[in-house]
């Protein structure tokens, strides 16, 4: 089962009855503890860069929101949006939605992301950033899913490591509900716990 699915099948109660039957599995203070340690691993080695720093959309977007605020040191900002999905359950060839508006030619690249499941999406947009030139693309993921499967890239950074469940919150989404949630829940029904999105 991939991450999010289709937004139709949600509703407001039925998105509050998958929260309040849901576990959860990071905290709030844990994940905004884990970004803090995050924020210090990658200034030290990307304070003397001025790094273009570029969220995978719509994952990231929290994940960037809550970590871009404690690197202190210059960069820039962007973002890519790249699909193998489209509302469908099973992956394909990457649909870019978005590619980045600046150049990434030459520039240190810091990829962001909101989970590393099979990795097949994170992989094509790494590749497609260095076939654009950029001299070094690295990835840092608030989640890496512990599913046991070989994954075609592995990020530089990783915030938690998490079990093989259907999660959402903090930027991972179930059926287009709950990205904004400042925690990281599992879904309680045990047929639904399967991979998120192939990212």
């Amino acid at each position: 089962m991939k991450h999010g699915g289709n937004a139709a099948n949600m509703n407001n109660e039925h998105a509050w009855d998958i929260l309040n039957t849901a576990e959860l599995i990071c905290s709030a203070e844990t994940v905004s503890q884990t970004i803090l340690r995050l924020a210090t691993q990658i200034t030290a080695d990307f304070q003397a860069r001025f790094p273009l720093v570029i969220t995978v959309m719509n994952g990231g977007m929290l994940f960037a929101g809550q970590l871009l605020p404690h690197l202190h040191f210059p960069l820039s900002c962007d973002y890519i949006h790249a699909s193998r999905y489209r509302n469908t359950t099973q992956g394909g060839l990457l649909d870019w939605v978005a590619m980045p508006s600046e150049s990434v030619a030459g520039r240190h690249v810091l990829l962001l992301d909101d989970i590393l499941d099979e990795g097949q999406t994170l992989f094509g947009i790494k590749n497609q950033l260095r076939e654009l030139g950029a001299a070094d693309v690295r990835c840092a993921v608030l989640t890496d899913k512990i599913n046991g499967k070989s994954k075609p890239v592995v990020a530089d950074y990783v915030g938690l490591e998490l079990p093989d469940r259907y999660v959402f919150g903090c930027g991972m989404d179930i059926h287009g509900a709950w990205r904004n949630l400042p925690a990281i829940y599992a879904v309680a029904d045990a047929a639904t716990t399967s991979s998120n999105k192939n990212v």
